[in-house]
């Protein structure tokens, strides 16, 4: 467990400015990818399998700019737990289709937010709860005192977090019920028996029902949310669209691949997206 001093001095090295932090993330992803065998082949076994280039050359480039943007992901994440929300909202510059969620809000069928592990996740949650409440699907980490700290950094006047289990889906039926947002990574892996194979860059990749299942049952607006970083540490840019008409598990992974196509550099490559369900 982490002492309070100890939790101190992390909220204080936390507090520089995030071009810093973005500086200090690009080389710690370079140091991993040289020295951690394990997160070097993930990262080579996804991007081989998205078959974003068929040029080794362009791949390689892919790569160096991937592990940069991820040591960023790791860093900048802290950073918002850690920070005020008035600060976070101010880091992100500019909103892009904030139409879409006012449309939404008229018809008070509530929205259900995708946000992929695309760019920073952690500030589109962060950015819509300044305005309006959202309720927040999560994984508990193992660790208790990491957990402790993102629960606590997560934590806003207008979030409200829901665990990955059956009372956490109850309070995400009950926020789409009083026409409120909903937030969800589409891309995260469920556990046994809450999901379907479904195909992910041309490779099968376990993926969860839960989002047709409430968009089917509350009639509300699904919605895609990506926090597009900047260079230079100058902040990010929300970006919010409609996901289309198909609900479905394999049609939300064919929205989630075009628009991560868009973004290849921002995708968090490392992650396990193809691995077996947890039972």
């Amino acid at each position: 467990m982490l002492s309070r001093l100890t939790l101190f001095f992390i909220t204080i090295f936390f507090q520089l400015p995030l071009f810093i932090l973005h500086g200090l993330g690009g080389f710690l992803g370079r140091v991993a990818y040289q020295f951690d065998r394990r997160f070097k082949e993930r990262i080579d076994a996804n991007l081989k399998r998205a078959s974003i280039s068929s040029d080794e050359n362009d791949l390689k480039k892919l790569t160096q700019l991937s592990i940069r943007e991820i040591g960023k992901c790791l860093m900048e994440a802290p950073a918002i737990w850690f920070n005020s929300p008035q600060k976070n909202f101010r880091w992100v510059k500019q909103c892009y289709g904030w139409q879409h969620v006012e449309a939404a809000l008229e018809k008070k069928k509530g929205i259900i937010f995708l946000t992929p592990h695309l760019g920073c996740f952690e500030i589109t949650a962060q950015y819509y709860a300044h305005y309006q409440p959202i309720t927040v699907l999560f994984k508990r980490p193992k660790h208790n005192w990491l957990a402790n700290i993102v629960l606590s950094g997560r934590r806003h006047s207008q979030i409200h977090l829901a665990e990955a289990n059956l009372h956490g889906v109850k309070q995400l039926m009950q926020a789409l019920k009083k026409g409120e947002a909903i937030g969800v990574l589409p891309d995260q892996v469920p556990n046994e028996g809450q999901g379907v194979w479904a195909q992910f860059f041309n490779t099968p990749a376990y993926t969860m029902t839960l989002v047709s299942k409430l968009a089917e049952s509350s009639n509300a607006a699904v919605l895609i949310g990506f926090g597009h970083r900047l260079s230079g540490g100058q902040g990010y840019e929300v970006y919010i669209e409609p996901l289309g008409q198909d609900h479905s598990p394999q049609g939300i992974n064919n929205r989630l691949e075009m628009l991560i196509r868009k973004y290849p550099t921002q995708y968090l490559w490392n992650y396990q997206r193809f691995k077996k369900p947890n039972k």
